[in-house]
């Protein structure tokens, strides 16, 4: 599948999507979200992908937030449309993806892609790094899930901080609140997400998707998150991997797991 914004490849079971607008540092327009939409929905029913990797072209920027210009002369209406299509399309779909999502976050992280960032299952980031959520000063507030996952992520009172100044942190500071798992250099950040992507791959496929299923369902509204555990706990049982893990761990071999 051929793409205009984005670049797509793949290395053994690792897909990597390449957000490539470098002369825009990566901004998040209509057909880039499209793209991704589209390139998430391939990677779901490929078989053979068992992680999937987000990054930035270049050595500037991850996504240095959305395309302003699509936007600033909505209405009240297309303002709120542009938001509930984002987060169904694109956002609110990678948190919920079956398969590890990872971002590697390698410059500017800002408004939209920020907010991109939180969306998938965990952050790396490299030392050059910056992230905020600027769109106060623009006289609007996030609208892609950042409200709500910068608060999950961070704690209420920086998460309002950092809204309400519309300021940027280093990769060090969001590594100590724990918006990014790991900093590391430019020149090693590939390398260490394909090392997480590898341990990640070395388990059982299935039991991972149900532990996403698991862990997001903490923080739906009007849900309970331990009974979702327990039914996908119980699911478990009856999976072809439940079965190999632990003949294998009895068998005291490494499990090769079927990924059903």
């Amino acid at each position: 599948m051929n793409f205009e914004n984005i670049l797509l490849s793949q290395k053994e079971a690792l897909a990597i999507i390449t957000i490539n607008r470098p002369k825009k540092l990566n901004a998040l327009n209509k057909a880039t979200i499209e793209e991704l939409h589209e390139a998430f929905q391939v990677l779901d029913k490929d078989s053979s992908v068992k992680v999937i990797v987000i990054t930035g072209s270049g050595e500037k920027a991850f996504v240095a937030g959305a395309d302003i210009s699509e936007f600033a002369h909505f209405t009240v209406d297309n303002g709120g449309k542009l938001a509930a299509k984002g987060q169904e399309m694109l956002f609110n779909y990678i948190e919920n993806f079956s398969k590890p999502v990872i971002a590697a976050v390698n410059g500017f992280a800002l408004g939209g892609g920020l907010e991109l960032a939180m969306a998938c299952h965990f952050r790396v980031a490299s030392d050059n790094a910056k992230m905020g959520l600027p769109e106060v000063s623009l006289g609007v507030i996030p609208g892609y899930g950042g409200t709500q996952r910068l608060p999950q992520l961070i704690g209420k009172g920086n998460a309002m901080e950092l809204i309400m100044t519309a300021g940027m942190i280093s990769a060090e500071k969001a590594a100590a609140l724990g918006l990014v798992n790991y900093v590391t250099t430019l020149e090693e950040l590939m390398p260490l997400v394909e090392k997480l992507a590898g341990k990640i791959m070395r388990n059982s496929s299935v039991a991972i998707s149900a532990a996403i299923k698991a862990v997001n369902a903490n923080f739906e509204d009007g849900v309970d998150g331990f009974e979702v555990e327990i039914s996908e706990f119980g699911n478990c049982f009856g999976t072809e991997d439940f079965r190999e893990g632990t003949t294998a761990f009895l068998e005291k071999r490494k499990a090769n797991f079927p990924g059903r």
